[in-house]
């Protein structure tokens, strides 16, 4: 994303490792960035360190611990830090890439943003499948916009590459982006496919809907539509948002307790559900989360 999207040229390397983000100080306070990767060369070598840090909000003190976390992992790697923000909203990514002004223009930090304006629309099909992730990304991005529609289904074609686990939780991701106008566009989309029979659908799609797993498209209501028991649509779209949350935290490497565990599992309110999962990204224990 930074050579293709900022144009940057990223150090030789031959390995990306995501490690430890928490960045503690000799003063108490503990700073913990989302994310940190390392990229080394092939001899082992640290080249470049990136702290990734997902911003749904504009929060002033962002600008003070940014630099923060530059410096930390600078001093501690031996070598080039940048941040990166990530913004699905166009307002908190204009904000987000504002210059950092360290003091009286002696220094600066310059975020690295990944907002709408940056990530491109992918239409096509055929680009999508050459680039999963920024195809992921454009439907978050851009699946509310006029092109909103076919941003995502050239998405769905790209995720029809990766293994069911990867891209339900994918698709869960621009499910959750999506408005209630496009998620209705959607539903239909794939309701008159299903109806009409046509093979047009992605693999991916069209196998989820035959096995009933689709959780952004609502798995218990299409069984429910096709059965006509209205039980059956919530109890499905429940167990598929559940799964779904614990799929999420697992990959977020957050451990739940029994009664953490519990509570997802006894919990028959699709609403808090949506919020939970919401909660995930950016969230760096299961209390955040089930909060």
């Amino acid at each position: 994303m930074l050579a293709t999207l900022f144009h940057i040229a990223v150090p030789p390397h031959v390995s990306v490792a995501v490690v430890e983000s928490s960045l503690d100080q000799l003063i108490p306070v503990e700073f913990r960035a989302d994310l940190v990767l390392e990229l080394r060369d092939a001899s082992g070598a640290l080249v470049l360190a990136i702290v990734l840090e997902v911003q749904r909000d504009v929060d002033p003190d962002k600008k003070f611990s940014w630099p923060t976390y530059v410096t930390v992992v600078r001093a501690r790697k031996r070598c080039g830090t940048v941040v990166l923000v990530v913004a699905p909203d166009a307002g908190v990514a204009a904000w987000a890439a504002e210059n950092i002004d360290l003091g009286l223009g002696l220094g600066n930090v310059e975020p690295l943003v990944l907002g709408p304006a940056v990530v491109p629309e992918i239409t096509d099909p055929a680009e999508a499948e050459k680039e999963t992730e920024l195809a992921v990304l454009s439907a978050v991005a851009h699946g509310n916009g006029p092109n909103g529609l076919t941003v995502v289904q050239a998405a769905l074609v790209a995720l029809g590459r990766l293994d069911q686990e990867h891209a339900l939780v994918d698709f869960q991701l621009i499910w959750n982006g999506l408005r209630e106008p496009m998620r209705q566009a959607l539903e239909a989309l794939v309701m008159e496919r299903q109806t009409e029979g046509e093979a047009t659908l992605p693999p991916f799609v069209q196998k989820l809907i035959d096995r009933g797993k689709l959780e952004g498209i609502r798995e218990g209501e299409l069984k429910g539509i096709r059965e006509g028991k209205l039980e059956g649509i919530r109890e499905g779209e429940l167990k598929g948002k559940r799964d779904t949350l614990l799929r999420l935290l697992a990959r977020a490497g957050i451990v739940l307790t029994d009664n953490e565990s519990a509570r997802i599992q006894t919990c028959t309110d699709i609403a808090t559900l949506d919020r939970w999962i919401d909660n995930v990204l950016g969230a760096k224990t299961a209390t955040e989360v089930l909060s």
